[in-house]
């Protein structure tokens, strides 16, 4: 292996230890020294692969988006209606939010009020990655329309906005309320939105 894979091979090693520590504590309260420590990781050598904290939290919200968008990718590519995609992804989330791990969680849902004031560059990393979820549930809504299994929408995109927006909202107030209460509205809710009976 050449120097700069394995440098590469570092960095992602480093991102992977990252997330569920920044899930757990949020940003500002996880220093690069704790990073480097669970990532067994030389002290000195951070600056070799992140220009600095904030670059650091770029990568880590890239790296999660990435991983996020390919499971996502994934779950809408299984067979049967767009339809039947579509809520098997909601019902995945829903899943993932109700976990004990801390990997299980929405790091949007974490990170995204703390950091969205503290760094450009990390906000603009958020954005980017909401927006590539919102444009896949438009595109599934779209092809559920086009096989019949999805009522006509005036805008895919602004229900798959709509969409988007509930289940960020309930994922928060589950993690407020400790309560799986406020995703099971969102899937309700969902279901009525997007015009499928509560058992489909």
């Amino acid at each position: 292996m050449n120097g700069t894979a394995a440098a590469t091979d570092v960095r992602r090693h480093i991102l992977d230890v990252a997330q569920p520590l920044l899930l757990r504590k949020g940003f500002t309260a996880v220093g690069l020294a704790e990073v480097l420590t669970a990532a067994q990781v030389p002290k000195g050598s951070f600056y070799h692969y992140f220009g600095s904290k904030e670059a650091f939290g770029e990568a880590v919200l890239e790296a999660y988006f990435a991983g996020y968008l390919a499971r996502m990718d994934a779950l809408l590519a299984q067979p049967g209606t767009a339809a039947q995609r579509l809520v098997a992804y909601f019902h995945d989330w829903l899943d993932s939010q109700t976990g004990e791990e801390a990997q299980s969680r929405c790091l949007v849902v974490k990170l995204g009020a703390e950091v969205s004031d503290l760094s450009q560059s990390m906000r603009a990393a958020l954005e980017r990655g909401t927006c590539g979820i919102i444009q896949r549930l438009a595109r599934c809504i779209e092809a559920g329309r086009a096989d019949g299994s999805l009522a006509a929408a005036p805008d895919a995109h602004a229900v798959a906005v709509a969409l988007y927006q509930s289940w960020l909202g309930a994922s928060l107030l589950a993690k407020i309320a400790r309560d799986r209460a406020p995703l099971d509205t969102a899937m309700a809710g969902t279901r009525q939105l997007l015009g499928l009976a509560q058992t489909a």
